[in-house]
């Protein structure tokens, strides 16, 4: 019965959203492009990588089509899940056989039905690939000194609910046998379907928070699972698709995309401007039975802290104290979308342990620039993070003021190590692929290497909007 009336109540809020959704700035839509994978070619320095001095990448390759996740083999090769709705082969193996650092032979692979565009998840782990459409996790066994697995792969889980916003399978492994995996929520703050727009009101209770705006924990290891067969570990987490285990505590971390529309749903408490530039983009700790407030809060990272919702009584003021707060807030809309912990020995020694994250970059900041579109890293020290977070790669953009997110020319979408500590970034509009090395003694690194890095910062798409001067319809 409840799944009857959970089928339902996504059906209409669909239409719901589709009726009262911001057509020129939608908060879950990306360009289309369709390119077929293109040799890397010798041309801008580090590829177009603004990156702290000592550090430069080579192009593995300029694209092989819109893609998501990706994982390095110990060998090198690189596994990526591309973005197909229909048909199958929907991954992407590449090799490098000239030991330049571009990939040389591209092979597609995947038997098994593709469902959607946000199938997100390419991992490596204990000895089989691990991948997911929407709907399904799969995996398939590597095989040795081959660059494709043999045989079709197993269903380790599949979603038994319809298709829905945030509908990405993004996956974590403890050393215990235990796979985490994200059902996020496909609303802003579960809102009643009933509502009128600029006052839209949250339903108490929600529905969604019994098996969505969650991370459920499963056996990695059984076939044929479906999420009641699995354990919820965390509840009010609204939408994460950068999730990671940390070997350093042994605890599960994650970057969570904060909600939409304040303004939109609540214009008497809330302008455009902190439309704009609020609520915090969250890295969270997260631990069994942590409830991190989502729909009735949200995170404001100028105050820190957890502020009740408008669609729940809140007017920008009210706290909400009850819900766990996440370790540090990032700027509203970013969009983080992977989530790396290094383990390697390449980079200097501030970078050993610390949190990498690839933030794909915001589709809804007008009337003010786009932002985000960088990778980030946040020094860690005694397990915790230590002082703010910093510009590592920059130089995605292309330009300095973006009005709408098509004028970004790349995305930045996922992180993986190499085998040699090398940090591998990709990107999700043409899937063109950066190694990152460090190339001078990494003994020797000094804080000053970071300071252009941290110029970058008073950037249009990083910076804190003024409220008049950087309104772009006053321009």
């Amino acid at each position: 019965m409840y799944s009857k009336l959970l089928v339902g109540f996504f059906l209409g809020i669909f239409l719901w959203s589709c009726k009262n959704e911001d057509k020129t700035s939608p908060a879950s839509t990306e360009p289309e492009i369709t390119e077929k994978q293109e040799p890397a070619k010798a041309e801008e320095i580090n590829g177009g990588l603004l990156l702290p001095d000592g550090f430069g990448a080579i192009v593995v390759t300029d694209g092989i089509g819109p893609s998501r996740h990706l994982a390095i083999r110990d060998n090198g090769d690189i596994y990526v899940k591309l973005r197909t709705e229909t048909g199958r082969n929907g991954n992407m193996a590449l090799r490098d056989t000239t030991g330049d650092g571009r990939a040389d032979i591209f092979e597609s692979w995947g038997d098994y039905p593709n469902d959607g565009n946000f199938g997100t998840e390419m991992r490596i782990h204990n000895g089989y690939f691990y991948f997911s459409s929407e709907q399904v996790i799969y995996r398939q066994k590597l095989t040795p000194g081959e660059l494709l697995p043999e045989g079709s792969p197993e269903i380790i889980l599949t979603d038994q609910y319809p298709k829905r916003w945030h509908n990405a399978k993004c996956l974590a492994f403890d050393t215990k046998g235990n796979m985490y995996v994200t059902f996020s929520a496909p609303t802003n703050a579960c809102e009643d379907q009933n509502s009128q727009p600029g006052n839209v009101k949250g339903l108490s209770p929600c529905p969604l928070r019994e098996e969505l705006g969650s991370i459920w924990k499963f056996d990695e290891n059984k076939l044929g699972q479906f999420q009641a067969d699995g354990e919820l570990f965390a509840t009010g987490i609204r939408s994460v698709v950068g999730i990671a285990w940390n070997s350093e505590d042994d605890k599960l971390y994650a970057v969570q995309h904060g909600r939409d529309y304040l303004h939109n749903h609540a214009p008497h408490f809330y302008s455009k401007w902190e439309q704009a530039v609020l609520p915090s983009e969250e890295f969270m700790k997260i631990e069994k039975g942590d409830d991190f407030g989502w729909p009735f809060t949200y995170y404001d990272h100028f105050k820190n802290k957890k502020m009740l919702a408008p669609e729940y009584g809140g007017d920008g003021k009210k706290e909400a104290k009850e819900y766990k707060k996440p370790l540090m807030g990032f700027p509203a809309h970013w969009a983080p979308n992977d989530l790396l912990f290094y383990r390697g020995n390449q980079f200097p020694e501030r970078y050993k342990k610390g949190a990498f994250i690839a933030f794909h970059g915001s589709t809804n900041r007008a009337p003010y620039s786009q932002a985000g579109y960088i990778v980030a890293f946040i020094p860690f020290e005694n397990g915790k993070p230590k002082g703010e977070w910093e510009v590592f790669a920059d130089g995605f953009t292309g330009i300095d003021t973006l009005k709408i997110v098509q004028d970004a020319k790349y995305r930045p979408m996922g992180l993986a190590e190499g085998p040699d500590g090398s940090l591998y970034i990709s990107e999700s509009k043409k899937g063109k692929i950066w190694r990152v090395n460090y190339g001078e003694d990494p003994s020797k690194f000094k804080e000053t290497q970071l300071v252009e890095m941290e110029k970058r910062k008073s950037k249009p798409y990083l910076k804190t909007p003024d409220e008049k001067v950087d309104d772009l319809t006053l321009q």
